[in-house]
């Protein structure tokens, strides 16, 4: 049985960029250059992703999970940990307004 992973509300998630930066590609040994070409993209995207500053794509998961040994759902699951996170934080008020439905009695 898969057990939630509790995050502690004030502390950002980590971009899976910062995983992939700090653990996964100093682990293969691999260059930013070289993992780029094997994952057949961009130097430059795939500087932007281990920066934090461009997103892990369903498309890019895929690439990843392969060139990892991991699968996709890691990547996917940890990007969109780091999206929520940051779409709670900027739309606490507007959500904080919207009345929940509630079911009606049969």
């Amino acid at each position: 049985m898969k057990r939630a992973i509790q995050h502690d509300p004030n502390r950002t998630p980590t971009h899976p960029g910062e995983l992939l930066r700090e653990i996964t590609l100093p682990a293969t040994g691999e260059s930013v250059m070289s993992a780029a070409k094997k994952l057949g993209v961009s130097r430059q995207l795939l500087h932007r992703i281990l920066a934090g500053q461009a997103p892990i794509t369903p498309e890019m998961a895929l690439r990843l999970g392969k060139f990892c040994g991991n699968g996709p759902n890691l990547w996917l699951a940890m990007q969109q940990s780091y999206d929520l996170w940051h779409a709670e934080k900027t739309m606490r008020k507007t959500i904080a307004k919207i009345e929940t439905a509630k079911e009606r009695a049969a």
